[in-house]
């Protein structure tokens, strides 16, 4: 798969998974996102997705590596609809 389509994928599943915030923005946890069955099918590499996601400016969120557990708390937000 390529990143790009990869990082399509991923916008897809925050959509599913996640909720508007205060701003409009569609947000969800990284926990509910790694948790997720049909994410962990999808997704080998979810935290490099994200990573490449965040270069390209397509999500934000905080901290430059997401890691299972300690960071399952973090929002990870759309940028782009």
């Amino acid at each position: 798969m390529n990143v790009s389509h990869e990082i399509e994928l991923l916008m897809e599943e925050i959509k599913r998974l996640g909720s508007k915030n205060a701003d409009g923005q569609t947000c969800v946890k990284f926990g509910v996102l790694f948790n997720d069955d049909r994410c962990a099918n999808i997704f080998e590499a979810l935290v490099g997705t994200l990573k490449a996601a965040k270069k390209r400016k397509l999500i934000s969120y905080q901290g430059e590596l997401l890691l299972q557990g300690v960071h399952d708390n973090v929002d990870i937000t759309l940028l782009q609809e």
